[in-house]
Formats: C-alpha cells, sequence, structure tokens
C-alpha cells in the first residue's frame, strides 16, 4: 500500500511516497505528484523508515532508579511516576520552582507544536517565571525584528527566488539547512535558475559553503561585522543617490530617513578593517545591488547567532526598503499562510501598543527578557544556583540542551542535580539520561502531520494534510495527550487523574476566546461560543481545522460556503496550490501601531554605540564558528546510520595560512580553547574557510555514559557548545554569540 506524506523533519516540507507491507515500512521516495515539491527529496527525508525502525527509539516510557540506570515500564507505572517526583516541588515550592524547555523538534510535530502552549501557558499562569527554548540560540533576532518593524513575531517577507536578478545572501547556506524560514523545495535550483536568467548571486560568509561555491561570488567576512558592512552599503547607497523611494511604500514607511542618517559614521573606508572586506568591494555590492532592476537580500542563522545579529537582521530589512523591494515582485515579499496559527496572534501578556521589552529579569543573571524568554544560558544558573525561586524542576520536550546551550558542561552538571525531571522524547540522549521520567512519543510515519508556522514563510500557498502511515500501540498516548496531562499537573491534577478530553476542551475554547478579542485574528469580534461549536475533531485535527477554515481559502467556519475545511483538504493527498507568492500585501500584513513599516526602534538605536565601538577594538584573533550538514539536523539524526555515512564529519575546518603558522597538520589533533573550556578534535586545513576563523559543527557531542544511542555513540564527535560562553550574547535579542567567538587553537604533538 502507497501513502503519500509530508516529511515533517524540516522547513522544506518535501512530498513523500511511503510503500507499506502489513506494519512493515519499504521505499521512500519523493512525490512527483506532490503540488509543492513536485518529487524533490533530500537524504533526510529518505531516512523516514530508519528512524521509524530505530531499535534505540523508546516505544515504552523509561524510569530512572536510584542506580542512576532507566528501566521501562508501563504508561500507568510512567505517569504515577511523574507525578510523586513533581508533586512535592509544587506542593513544597509551587509552579516558581518549574520550567519547560522546547527543543526545534516541536514545531516540526503537529500534536507537540499545538499543543506545548497548554503547558507553558497553563505553568505560566500558574507561576512559571519564563520558559526555554533554542530560540536564543537561533533565531531570536529575527522575531525581534519582525515584532518591532511589521507587528507580528512571525510575520517577515521572504526573497522572491524565482523573480529576484539579484539575491544577496548573508549567514545562509542553503545547501545544507534547505532554507531556513524560508521554505521551498530545491531552493539550490532556484538559485542556480537565478544565475541561468542572467541574474546574481552573492554570497556573504566567513567559509565558502557549497552555496557560495555555487553563486556568482564568495565574500568572505569577518564573523560578527554583518551590521558593519550592511550599514557600509546603506551608506554608499545614500552617499551615490542610490535609494529609491518607489510609489507603493509611500506613506508606508517610518524612519528611513533616520536609519540612514546613523549609516553616515559607517563609510565603507571605516568598516574595511574590522569586516575584512575592502572598502572598493563594498562599493561593489552596494552598485550591484543599486543596478539590478528586482535586488533582494536575505540572512539567516549565521546573521542571527553572532555579537550584533539583531543590528544586522534590522539592517537587511533596511537596505530591502532603501532597495524599494519590499511588498514588490523579485524583492522581498509576504507569503500569505492557507493555515492560520495562533502562533500568529500577538501573545495576550503583549498588551498595549507595540511590543515590550525587559518586562521582567532573570533570578540570577538580572538578564531582560525578551518575547518572554531569557537566554538559554541562564537555565544552568538558575538550577544550581540556591535562593528562592530556583528551579528544582524541569519538564523538557522534544530537546537536547545538554548539546544545544551554549555553557554546556554547567547545564549538563545542573540538570543532575534537579528534584525533578521529565522529558517528552524518543530517545535516552544527553538530557534525558538526567530525567526520573522519559515519556516518549510516536514515530514520524505514526502520527499525522500538517504544517502552518512556514507557510509563512513559503514561496507558494499550499496546504498539505498527512494521516499517519502506521498505527500506534494500543493504548499509547499521543504527544498532544501527554502535553495536557503535564499541564493538568502543574495547576493542581495528578498526572494520572487528567481528564485529557474535558482539558482538551478548555484548551481549545482559550485560545478562541482569545482570538476573538484580538484584533490581529481573523477571529476578531466573532462570539467564541458559536466559533468552538463549529469546530470539527478533537487534538490537534481541531486546531488545523480551525486553521484551515479562519484561513484565506477557508469556510469562515460556515460564513463561506465552498471554502476549504480540513475534510477537503483530505481528499487531496498530493495537497492544494492555492495562489503563488505576489507583492501587493503591505497594508494587509502590517500590524504595527502606526500600520507602516517602523524601522526605528529604541532597542535597536540603543545597540548602535556597541557597534560603533566594534571598528576600532584590537582583532580578535582567531575565532570560532559554528556549522551544520544536510544530513544532519541540529542533534537529532545522529543516530540514523544511513546519515552517518561517509567520512568524519565533525572536525575543527582551518586555512592553511593559519594552520602554517600554528603548526597545525591536517587530520591530526588540536586542541580547542575559550574562556569557556576546551576541546580536542581532529583538523580538516581547508581553504573554504577564510584566514583568521575556524569552524566546529554543532549538535555532536556523544558518547556519554547513561545514553542509548549506539549510532551516534559510535560517531561522538565534540560538543563546541562547551566552548561557546554563556555570558557572550547579542544584547538586543537575548540571543546566544555561536560565530565569532575568540578561542585558540594549539596542534596535540604526536605521542613519543
Amino acid at each position: 500500500m502507497e501513502h503519500r506524506i509530508t516529511c515533517p523533519l524540516c522547513e522544506a516540507m518535501c512530498g513523500l511516497r511511503v510503500t507499506v507491507e502489513g506494519h512493515t515500512v519499504g521505499a521512500v521516495r519523493g512525490n512527483p505528484e506532490d503540488v509543492w515539491s513536485r518529487g524533490h527529496l533530500c537524504p533526510k527525508g529518505a531516512s523516514l523508515k530508519q528512524i521509524h525502525e530505530d531499535p534505540d527509539r523508546l516505544r515504552l516510557p523509561m524510569v530512572r532508579r536510584r542506580d542512576g540506570e532507566h528501566v521501562q515500564v508501563s504508561w500507568d507505572d510512567a505517569f504515577a511516576e511523574a507525578e510523586t517526583v513533581l508533586r512535592p516541588v509544587l506542593d513544597r515550592h509551587g509552579a516558581g520552582a518549574v520550567s519547560v524547555y522546547i527543543g526545534n523538534p516541536v514545531a516540526h510535530n503537529l500534536g507537540l507544536e499545538t499543543y506545548v502552549g497548554a503547558l507553558v501557558g497553563l505553568a505560566g499562569a500558574a507561576g512559571m517565571p519564563a520558559y526555554y527554548t533554542p530560540g536564543t540560540v537561533d533565531q531570536w533576532p529575527l522575531n525581534v525584528v519582525s515584532a518591532l518593524l511589521f507587528g507580528g513575531m512571525w510575520n517577515a517577507p521572504i526573497p522572491d527566488l524565482d523573480r529576484t536578478d539579484h539575491l544577496m545572501m548573508l549567514g545562509a547556506n542553503p545547501s545544507a539547512s534547505q532554507g531556513s524560514m524560508l521554505s521551498a523545495p530545491d531552493i539550490m535550483g532556484r538559485l542556480a535558475a537565478i544565475r541561468e536568467r542572467g541574474g546574481t548571486v552573492v554570497v556573504v560568509d566567513p567559509r565558502r559553503t557549497q552555496t557560495a561555491r555555487r553563486a556568482t561570488e564568495w565574500v568572505p567576512v569577518r564573523p560578527g561585522t554583518d551590521a558593519l558592512l550592511l550599514f557600509a552599503l546603506l551608506h554608499t547607497l545614500e552617499e551615490r543617490n542610490w535609494i529609491r523611494r518607489p510609489r507603493h511604500l509611500d506613506d508606508m514607511v517610518a524612519g528611513l530617513d533616520d536609519v540612514v542618517a546613523l549609516s553616515a559614521e559607517f563609510s565603507p573606508e571605516r568598516v574595511a578593517a574590522a569586516t575584512g572586506i575592502a572598502a572598493e568591494t563594498i562599493r561593489r555590492l552596494a552598485a550591484g545591488l543599486a543596478d539590478a532592476e528586482s535586488p533582494v537580500i536575505y540572512s539567516r542563522i549565521g546573521t542571527c547567532t553572532q555579537e550584533f545579529g539583531t543590528l544586522a537582521t534590522w539592517l537587511v530589512f533596511v537596505l530591502n526598503v532603501a532597495l524599494g523591494s519590499v511588498d514588490r515582485s523579485g524583492g522581498a515579499v509576504f507569503p500569505k499562510a492557507a493555515v492560520w496559527s495562533p502562533m500568529f496572534m500577538k501573545p495576550p501578556d503583549q498588551d498595549g501598543p507595540g511590543w515590550q521589552f525587559g518586562r521582567f529579569r532573570s533570578r540570577v543573571r538580572g538578564a531582560p527578557e525578551v518575547l518572554g524568554q531569557f537566554p538559554i544560558s541562564c537555565l544552568a544558573e538558575e538550577i544550581d544556583t540556591p535562593g528562592d525561586g530556583q528551579i528544582r524542576a524541569l519538564i523538557t520536550v522534544a530537546g537536547n540542551p545538554a548539546i544545544s546551550a551554549p555553557g554546556a558542561r554547567r547545564l549538563d552538571a545542573a540538570l543532575g542535580g534537579l528534584e525533578a525531571m521529565i522529558s517528552v522524547d524518543n530517545w535516552l540522549n544527553e538530557t534525558t539520561r538526567h530525567a526520573h521520567v522519559i515519556l516518549p512519543g510516536l514515530s514520524p510515519l505514526e502520527r499525522a502531520h500538517c504544517d502552518d508556522l512556514y507557510w509563512m514563510y513559503s514561496i507558494a500557498s499550499c496546504v498539505k494534510w498527512s494521516d499517519a502511515v502506521l498505527p500506534a500501540a494500543v493504548g499509547r498516548p499521543a504527544e498532544w495527550e501527554i502535553m495536557l496531562r503535564l499541564a493538568g499537573a502543574v495547576v493542581g491534577t495528578p498526572i494520572p487523574e487528567v481528564d485529557t478530553a474535558a482539558l482538551d476542551d478548555l484548551y481549545t475554547q482559550g485560545i478562541v476566546h482569545t482570538a476573538c478579542q484580538a484584533s490581529d485574528t481573523p477571529l476578531f469580534g466573532r462570539d467564541p461560543t458559536e466559533v468552538f461549536a463549529a469546530l470539527r475533531g478533537r487534538g490537534p485535527e481541531r486546531m488545523i481545522d480551525l486553521g484551515i477554515r479562519t484561513g484565506p481559502w477557508g469556510d469562515d467556519l460556515g460564513r463561506r460556503p465552498g471554502g476549504l475545511t480540513l475534510d477537503e483538504v483530505r481528499r487531496h493527498p498530493d495537497g492544494l496550490r492555492l495562489g503563488e507568492l505576489e507583492g501587493g500585501r503591505l497594508s494587509e500584513v502590517l500590524t504595527t501601531p502606526s500600520h507602516r513599516i517602523e524601522l526605528m526602534h529604541p532597542l535597536l538605536t540603543a545597540d548602535i554605540p556597541r557597534l560603533l565601538s566594534r571598528i576600532d577594538r584590537a582583532s580578535d584573533g582567531l575565532v570560532l564558528t559554528s556549522r551544520r550538514h544536510l544530513r544532519s539536523n541540529n542533534s537529532w539524526l545522529h543516530n540514523v546510520a544511513g546519515l552517518m555515512r561517509g567520512r568524519d564529519r565533525c572536525t575543527l575546518l582551518i586555512n592553511p595560512t593559519d594552520a602554517a603558522h600554528l603548526g597545525v597538520s591536517d587530520g591530526r589533533p588540536v586542541d580547542v580553547s575559550t574562556t569557556e573550556g576546551s576541546i580536542r578534535v581532529p583538523a580538516e586545513v581547508t581553504d573554504e574557510m577564510m584566514p583568521g576563523v575556524v569552524s566546529l559543527p554543532h549538535g555532536w557531542g556523544h558518547g556519554v555514559d547513561g545514553t542509548q544511542m549506539s549510532v551516534a555513540n559510535a560517531h561522538p564527535g565534540v560538543n563546541t557548545n562547551v566552548l561557546n560562553p554563556a555570558a557572550l550574547i547579542d544584547v538586543p535579542s537575548n540571543t546566544q554569540v555561536v560565530n565569532g567567538v575568540p578561542c585558540q587553537v594549539v596542534p596535540v604533538p604526536a605521542a613519543g
């Protein structure tokens, strides 16, 4: 039997054909009939069979005994044990002693993505000060800038890849990531098409990645100085009278002249030494953008996770405005998501016009909140520092912060000291080995799937629903039901006694009630009781039914006969393609107080003096950057044998000039150290790195006692977050700096 599904492993959302005989998975291939991806497939999608069949994947809960060993137990026993360890913390210290960590895989799991909000929301209402995510070591600058400039933290334009004639990319490597906050099948093919039609692709990156190799030009930049380069480009546009002020942006932009005035202090000559890019090159890059008919600039994770990540992300959008590219064909265009999500509305705690930051601070470091979160590195100190408000219980959801959080050694030690730790996870990994109880979810082939968030960043308006390929074991709870049990526990109901059906209704009613009172939602002004009564199904299916029906092509809960519902979408296993990327949506999508693109904000301008001081700062010497690989997805695909084939990928990339100066030989071990720690790793001498910059992949550091991942442990690599300092952050967004970390590299002498 053949099933047509959407791959749930990344933002590309490729359609797959999966054959099944009985309960055995056969082939996994690209689906040429899929309306979105047309047969495109990457190695990650092809690995779904191996992920499902992984003997290390947990099928039953595990409980940690006093000797530290984890043993399998029944679901009833697991829920009872979770109650046993969690309840004393809640009774003695309240919800203020509990926190939640949410991992990136949540965004690719329908049940977790739609119901983790129940856990976080109820825990927050009960007194949990903050929760933690990889957002602050990932894309938080984009969320901050999107909120300030466009009004929504998940609302930003994307490059119109299929119509631009000049694309500049900073900190992005789609050859490995398949796109980030830019959903498109076969992005590398689309980049090649830009060049084939006579256009230009410029990649600004300290490493000549596979993406850079296929571009028109590679421009190496000193990590952490992207904002200086972007300000210099804006300076040059103003100096040469190249700033465009198209009619479609009249009265739709506030603050452009103010930002242009700020660029006066960032001439190409002044920033050249700091960026490592000659002044004449900067002026030529500006001329290329100005001469193009449809230019656009795009930045991603490498730009976010650096010392001035928020300013750099901000300036990308400022430049797109200055080039007249925003909301214009071939430029930076706002997609139209077919599925509305509660994530799109402004959080209820952000009352009043605009967005507020620093509303409360972390207990130990005094870090101000940004979009409700502290830097992920605060988690360790909040656990291991005694005092009122100390975190004594932690719930982790599909995350591995022992690998993915800077200051990893301290966090790993802190996790071992928790009074209660419950993990919702499919593997016994570096983080969950500390858990008192592990509650496993389903495999990607055992659960239904539908994307909503990533259609906000897609090059076409589509909607797809995938039913589960294989049935889950009888009596096994779905992830969304686990979320509801844990949520109920935090507010006082014993975990085994939580009525998940009743709590599901209450949670959905709460979302509907909030949306009906929020002016930035399609439900604004509706009667919550009538809306809830119109919905179909339970759990995630009901949430997606709500999203489809209130989306642009939906039936508006019966008010628009013939519009889409989940039932109708299900009748199209290859998906529905509803619209193409187009401009002209600016007035429709902006939700800022002025209903204009607001380019100036005190949170941003307050950081400019710090950026100016970077220009004349003494050289940091050698600096460390992060990287990822096409066959990896942060830390969570390293136990798939098919993806781990080939040569060792966990190496330190170093330029030949630096290697010769330091006495480093290709393939030989080196000690890499920072102010945070030291690790030993093989060196890989290559001219793909610019001089002065070295690179380690993130997501490694396996082979730890107490874990159960045979493939990953056979290829342990090293944990680069042992090196990334906990205190090194991008100030406006609280994002951890993992690109541009000062380091030392010393060759290890040969034995004897």
